[in-house]
């Protein structure tokens, strides 16, 4: 029996062992299937899916194209190579980078800030010993370190590429610089909103965003490394297509107008305390724009650009009185009636329905003329006009408006361009009161561009052109594309009426609601507006004042329109507000384009000491003056700043150049040059009078103390 059981034990544990060494035989077969299934009949599959991670084909983002002002030499937007700095602590021979490691540390913490020389240190350390003993196992070989995101500029590129460890280059230091073009605007602020942006979700604003598909230029492709922190590393390689740069356009934006519109707005909306303010100028014959700012108020009490309220939605509001221009014409040319003729406007309050309409004076006008009616933006006139004219046949006024090229997009060059709101006599909403109040600026919704170039017509001899702000398309000298101002409408009214209008709108400055921009030097010709701003649908005690206008006004150039919203203040109309942003812009475009001024009698400078006051100054305006009036002129020809002496029915040029560290003589100089001569020294100046400079405070040829004052007396 015990032999039996024993016997039994065998055969069960044979059979065990043999079963276990089946299933562990079976095993190693499934490994050895797997390991080649894996190896062979998936590798290339998986192959690919590493590949994929490490290495991969990637967009290479073309260089964006340039955005010139209107003299083609000034960048208003550009693109500025930046770099991410990434290393390969493996590639270093051993001696290099324990030389170097420790100064570079040091040299990389100062620059960043983020971390201290020991973390550096620590950083690159570890990474090139992960590496070398993953080589050793056979494993990847390569892990590249982005030392940090902060993006760096080219000269501090250039300076990264003297340090220690990273002057061995590429191939010796591991040095990797990642390339990455950022928009720059050179002028920083100024006209920020009109050149605008480009997001990363391709949304924006402005000529950047409008003139996206010309800027932006055909992206390329080529491969990719993955190296460590997230970022690639491009692969030079004969797939590479390379990209196309973008081209470059070229604006109507006249640098100089555009500081100087800035400037002046921003002062004003300051001294004001209004909500935002816009003032856009125009060429008159060709509809360029060569200053568009728009101002914004920030809830820190500053002042941006933050949007384009010349252009867009939330600039579009009632005009007020600059409405006027319209209804005058329609009138003018529907009826008889004359500027001469009179009309009552009465104590300047009219009941009209249930509703009341006041004329800003109080006590009103009386019985005055059609022409005053309009220099003085009475509303009770134009009311009684519009009643008297239009009641029966409201239709016809709108369709005065839509000949006028007003109740329709301009086809603007800027996406995001407002649609006028002008109700016609059908429309829902339409009252007995929308007609007459229409006629005044109210119960419409226009942008200020809209405005301006209706005003522009008029300037330009009744001839409506589609304003512009990108003139041409260009890559580096060769025109893609031009641009010009399209004709809208040919003759917005006869010219019986053209001189009618124009003379009102010199009255409106001469002596109406304007005269206080009335100036001996030159004529301006426009119109004051101030609307009340409508809220919960009624009219608050806030107001959106305008003026819009041209000038000089017998030889129009230039056409401009100022936008000032909800000045705070007992100064709340448009000829307080408004008005006199634009007289600042115009006197100095006045001043500097020598095409406007008056030009002088000619005169036969024959006699001796029968001569132009021509004493000190710029010598190169000097020297034109004397050129053109036909005066003999003759001596130095390499100074800048010089006084005059005559000689013999000529002139002699003497230098007048300032000493460094000295105080300059600006005696006889005009107060631009001296300003532009003593504040380069860094004096601050202070005058009285006008003219030439007669007398300065601080003798000429003394020290000149920085910060220090200087007075100076002028006189004709």
């Amino acid at each position: 029996m015990q032999s039996i059981f024993a016997v039994n034990i065998k055969k069960s544990i044979l059979l065990r062992v043999r079963v276990a060494f089946l299933v562990m035989v079976l095993g190693a077969f499934a490994i050895v299937w797997r390991i080649a299934d894996l190896q062979w009949m998936e590798g290339s599959k998986w192959h690919k899916a590493a590949q994929d991670k490490m290495v991969r084909y990637r967009q290479v983002k073309a260089t964006r194209g340039n955005i010139y002002a209107g003299d083609g030499k000034s960048l208003m937007a550009t693109s500025l190579p930046f770099y991410k700095l990434a290393i390969d602590p493996t590639i270093p021979e051993k001696k290099v980078f324990e030389k170097g490691v420790d100064s570079l540390s040091i040299l990389l913490s100062r620059f960043f800030g983020d971390r201290t020389p020991t973390e550096y240190k620590r950083r690159l350390k570890d990474v090139r010993v992960a590496n070398e003993e993953a080589r050793r196992k056979g494993r990847r070989e390569r892990e590249y370190l982005v030392i940090n995101h902060k993006l760096v500029n080219y000269q501090e590129k250039k300076m990264m590429e003297s340090w220690p460890i990273f002057r061995h280059g590429r191939m010796g230091g591991g040095l990797i610089f990642e390339r990455m073009d950022l928009r720059y605007q050179p002028f920083r602020h100024l006209a920020r909103r009109t050149i605008g942006f480009m997001n990363q979700g391709n949304e924006g604003a402005g000529l950047e965003y409008s003139f996206n598909g010309q800027l932006s230029g055909k992206d390329g492709e080529a491969l990719f490394q993955r190296i460590a922190g997230g970022g690639w590393k491009p692969i030079r390689t004969a797939t590479e297509v390379p990209s196309e740069p973008g081209y470059d356009i070229l604006t109507t934006i006249d640098i100089n107008m555009q500081d100087v519109a800035e400037a002046s707005l921003a002062r004003h909306l300051a001294d004001h305390q209004a909500n935002y303010g816009c003032v856009v100028v125009m060429e008159v014959a060709t509809g360029e724009i060569k200053a568009m700012a728009n101002l914004g108020r920030l809830p820190s009490g500053q002042y941006a650009e933050t949007y384009n309220y010349a252009v867009g939605q939330q600039g579009r509001t009632e005009p007020g009185s600059t409405f006027k221009l319209a209804s005058i014409i329609a009138l003018l040319e529907e009826t008889q009636i004359d500027p001469r003729d009179s009309i009552n406007t009465g104590n300047g309050v009219l009941q009209y329905y249930d509703r009341e309409m006041r004329d800003s004076k109080n006590g009103g006008f009386g019985k005055i003329t059609i022409q005053q009616a309009f220099e003085f933006s009475s509303n009770v006139a134009f009311v009684k006009l519009m009643r008297d004219h239009f009641n029966t046949k409201p239709q016809r006024y709108f369709e005065y408006l839509e000949s006028f090229g007003l109740t329709r997009p301009l086809g603007f060059q800027m996406l995001g361009e407002a649609v006028p709101v002008i109700r016609r006599p059908n429309d829902p909403g339409w009252s007995g009161i929308s007609l007459p109040w229409m006629s005044v600026g109210y119960e419409t919704r226009i942008s200020p561009l809209h405005i301006l170039s209706f005003y522009n017509a008029i300037a330009n001899n009744g001839t409506m052109i589609q304003p512009i702000i990108v003139k041409e398309i260009r890559m580096e000298d060769r025109v893609i594309d031009s641009f010009r101002g399209k004709v809208i409408n040919e003759k917005v009214c006869s010219g019986e009426t053209l001189k009618k209008v124009r003379k009102m709108l010199e009255g409106v400055v001469s002596h109406g609601t304007a005269k206080n921009i009335a100036n001996n030097d030159y004529k301006i010709a426009g119109k004051t507006g101030t609307s009340q701003k409508l809220k919960n649908g009624r009219y608050t005690k806030s107001y959106y004042t305008s003026f819009v206008g041209y000038f000089p006004a017998d030889q129009p150039k230039y056409s401009c329109i100022v936008v000032i919203d909800d000045p705070k203040g007992i100064r709340q109309y448009g000829a307080d507000v408004a008005a006199p942003v634009f007289k600042e812009i115009a006197d100095k475009v006045y001043a500097q384009d020598i095409q406007m001024h008056k030009r002088m009698a000619a005169t036969k400078w024959d006699q001796e000491g029968v001569f132009p006051t021509i004493r000190a100054g710029h010598f190169s305006e000097l020297r034109y003056l004397c050129n053109e009036l036909g005066i003999s002129n003759h001596g130095l020809h390499d100074q800048d700043w010089v006084v005059a002496r005559t000689s013999n029915n000529s002139v002699q040029w003497h230098s007048r150049q300032p000493r460094p560290g000295q105080v300059p003589d600006v005696s006889g100089m005009l107060l631009r040059d001296a300003l532009y001569v003593l504040e380069n020294r860094g004096l601050r100046v202070s005058f009285a009078g006008r003219g030439r400079v007669v007398y300065q405070s601080q003798p000429p040829g003394s020290q000149a103390l920085k910060g220090s004052s200087i007075t100076l007396k002028l006189a004709e």
